[in-house]
């Protein structure tokens, strides 16, 4: 299952999707979370260190291994460097899998230690200095968006994202590859103007969303997100003396979490499950090929220098029986 966490900057939405990561590793089930936020604090809030956490491999400076990697031997793409963001998978391409080893997971995850169970993090890197002027940071999460397009994952295999704040999400068609999407909203006017958003745009694509409320105090707090969120509204959270004791760099054990927050979190799970039975892979191809195509005539064609809708295998349809084809594995 494909879960994302939007909501707007400094609403707690990284808080909640690392929760919701350690309430999966808790239960046994096997998690790649990944960090697509610009600020890249996902690291930090499962428990690593600083030094080790700015010391994850970023996806962005691994984009050439990651490209060559999932084209395998698909004769639509003659080389990786004609790969964008959005190239979808076909006959030969290589596919990803959440449990499994494989070069990308090699050079890009790396395993994080809870204390109930182990996950592991991709991360796409900070924005650096370096990029201001000639980069966007629209381009690092492209590596995200390559490897949701080739991923296969099953019942009880998660992927939890912690994706980049605000409506900024919806400037690729990455907000369509998930099977729920959990936006964290505070109960504020600003809070609730990025669910306006994302609720009006996602509309047309069948996202599948709830709205997480975060930082209800009161019975008010409560009434106002009721009111402008309706049915939307999956549960609240409140004040966490857990996370509060986790900021200030004294963790302590997942089970100690309060029974609010556990049931909060438990609430998210039971959602995310559900929408297993309404997964349609071949909508979601089609919405692959639909956003691919749109890049490829925007700017992809004229950066490639080639047809990038020549890359579009119409037999194709991504699935979970689909098997990892393409050229050997490199050793």
């Amino acid at each position: 299952m494909k879960i994302a966490f939007v909501g707007k900057g400094g609403s707690g939405k990284t808080t909640l999707s690392s929760l919701f990561i350690r309430r999966l590793a808790a239960v046994g089930l096997p998690v790649l979370a990944v960090d697509a936020d610009i600020n890249q604090h996902l690291g930090a809030a499962l428990g690593m260190d600083e030094a080790a956490a700015a010391a994850l491999p970023a996806m962005g400076a691994h984009l050439p291994l990651i490209k060559e990697h999932l084209r395998g031997s698909n004769p639509r793409i003659p080389s990786a460097d004609k790969m964008i963001k959005t190239t979808p998978p076909g006959e030969g391409s290589r596919l990803l899998r959440v449990t499994e080893d494989n070069p990308v997971f090699d050079a890009c995850a790396r395993k994080v230690t809870l204390d109930e169970g182990t996950v592991r993090l991709l991360v796409t890197g900070p924005f650096t200095e370096s990029d201001l002027g000639v980069a966007c940071y629209h381009s690092k999460v492209g590596a995200v968006e390559l490897c949701l397009n080739h991923l296969v994952d099953g019942r009880d295999e998660y992927v939890v994202v912690d994706m980049t704040a605000g409506s900024d999400s919806f400037a690729s068609g990455m907000f369509t590859r998930f099977d729920m999407t959990f936006l964290v909203a505070e109960p504020t006017r600003k809070g609730v103007a990025v669910y306006r958003q994302y609720k009006e745009y996602a509309r047309d694509f069948g996202v599948a969303l709830h709205v997480v409320g975060n930082k209800v105090q009161d019975a008010d707090d409560l009434a106002f997100l009721r009111s402008e969120v309706g049915d939307d509204l999956l549960t609240v959270l409140g004040h966490s003396d857990w996370v509060r004791s986790a900021e200030r760099g004294r963790p302590r054990p997942f089970r100690a979490l309060g029974e609010t927050d556990a049931a909060a979190l438990a609430a998210l799970h039971i959602a995310a499950d559900e929408t297993y039975e309404r997964r349609d892979w071949e909508r979601y191809t089609q919405q692959m090929v639909h956003f691919h195509l749109r890049n490829a005539e925007s700017w992809g064609n004229a950066r490639t220098g080639v047809d990038l809708a020549a890359q579009v295998d119409p037999g194709f349809v991504l699935r979970e029986s689909a098997l990892t084809v393409g050229a050997p594995q490199p050793v």
